[in-house]
């Protein structure tokens, strides 16, 4: 087992390191975490426009009539529904901040770009003139915005480097200085992105959005919401944090994207009445696979907690659980430790994948309704985020996952305990003999 570490530790390492410094998923990354609050915020007012409570309902619509849940849904369009936009600001800002540029130039770029290759449709019979359709901005146009953003900022990046920007006399104010540097990097910009728009309005696909949604977000998504996909994804996760890489950000780099889009799909369906189309998504990996955190390692809280006999096993379990509830388990996994722990790795590879299979299956045989959109905070306690996104039956899922977490860590916890309680009678016995030997 040692050996087979140390020939996944030399082989995964350099590239999970290469892969957590690639700057754009680190920006694409940094993005997405910036724009959570408002992604968080939004979720939970389409909780509250759907709640599956019937007094509630009832008490909603006998006070604000029938179209009561506008009420909640128009926040939500700000902000689940426009999820491309801040994303693409964030893009735009932590890609020219790397590249040391002007962080507003980058973007201003990464927005007009993405404005100009986003189709506009005519609202004339209304009275409106032309109008973005909110879908373009929201998870249907999300790759778009990501791929636009990170080159709108590479051609700033080959302007500046070139030298074609306009130099301003020391004389003249900071910021009328900058505007001008930015003028030439900025207009080309719109320039390349104008050309592709009119380049694609002349083939069948009629627009950037239409070719990237069929040839490359549909696919990714459809990959990305099977149970294949998923599996394939812990176990990587798994290795990383085996050598004490922080797996679930790396991973995440990559695939949080496509899970939020597919989170985004969840919610849109809710808001119109539709059937909920992904069992797989960001909330499904958050709440019912990462059951306290990487290595669903709540049960083994528990297990040290109350089943330990190694002193130092039971203080890391009282240290553990305030954290633990909250999904945060750095402590259990460089504490215990579970890092380039051959007996520990077993369980903690093993437990997300069994949670993973049986929450699939319960979701995909109607035991437990699919997520309903809702992008709770990953940090909300086990049980109560399985009732925000999956109802009462979420809640008993997650109660149903603790008990198997506990019951697949028990075995390999035993070993670690007994080897434990084994050394600290050692030490003991140690520093008896040289008391004894001082006294002597």
């Amino acid at each position: 087992m040692e050996n087979l570490l140390n020939v996944l530790e030399e082989k995964l390492t350099p590239i999970a390191v290469k892969l957590e410094q690639n700057r754009y998923l680190s920006a694409v990354k940094n993005s997405f975490m910036s724009a959570m609050p408002l992604l968080i915020i939004g979720s939970f007012f389409i909780l509250l426009a759907y709640l599956p409570i019937n007094a509630y309902t009832e008490f909603m619509l006998n006070t604000f009539g029938a179209d009561w849940q506008r009420m909640f849904t128009i926040p939500n369009n700000i902000s689940m529904s426009m999820m491309t936009i801040y994303v693409v600001v964030g893009i735009g800002n932590e890609l020219a901040k790397s590249y040391r540029l002007d962080s507003m130039a980058g973007i201003f770029a990464a927005m007009a770009s993405f404005f100009v290759v986003t189709p506009m449709h005519a609202f004339a019979e209304e009275g409106l003139g032309i109008g973005i359709p909110l879908g373009n901005l929201g998870a249907a146009g999300l790759f778009v915005g990501i791929l636009v953003a990170i080159i709108a900022v590479e051609i700033m990046r080959f302007t500046d480097k070139m030298g074609w920007k306009i130099k301003m006399p020391d004389s003249v104010p900071q910021n009328v200085s900058k505007s001008f540097s930015s003028l030439i990097p900025v207009a080309l910009v719109i320039i390349f992105f104008n050309f592709v728009r009119i380049g694609f309005e002349q083939t069948s696909y009629g627009d950037v959005q239409t070719f990237i949604f069929n040839n490359l977000q549909t696919p990714l998504t459809a990959l990305g919401s099977t149970l294949p996909a998923t599996i394939v994804v812990l176990i990587i996760e798994g290795v990383l944090w085996s050598f004490g890489l922080h797996g679930a950000n790396i991973v995440g780099s990559v695939m949080q994207p496509i899970w939020l889009t597919l989170t985004a799909e969840n919610a849109a369906a809710v808001a119109t009445g539709q059937v909920i189309p992904n069992i797989v998504n960001y909330q499904f990996y958050s709440n019912f696979v990462k059951v306290g955190g990487s290595g669903a390692t709540f049960g083994l809280c528990l297990l040290l907690l109350f089943a330990a006999k190694s002193k130092q096993f039971r203080a890391l379990g009282k240290l553990s659980i305030g954290p633990e509830i909250f999904t945060i388990n750095e402590s259990i996994i460089f504490g215990m430790p579970i890092v380039l722990n051959p007996i520990m790795i077993v369980p903690f590879l093993l437990t997300p994948l069994v949670l993973s299979i049986v929450a699939y299956f319960s979701m995909s045989t109607g035991l437990v309704p699919l997520t309903n959109g809702v992008n709770i905070p990953w940090t909300t306690p086990p049980v109560i985020s399985g009732f925000l996104v999956s109802g009462w039956r979420g809640a008993v899922l997650n109660i149903v996952q603790i008990a198997l977490s506990a019951a697949i860590y028990f075995p390999f916890f035993k070993i670690a305990d007994n080897l434990a309680v084994k050394q600290e009678l050692e030490n003991e016995e140690q520093a008896q003999h040289e008391m004894e030997a001082v006294e002597a």
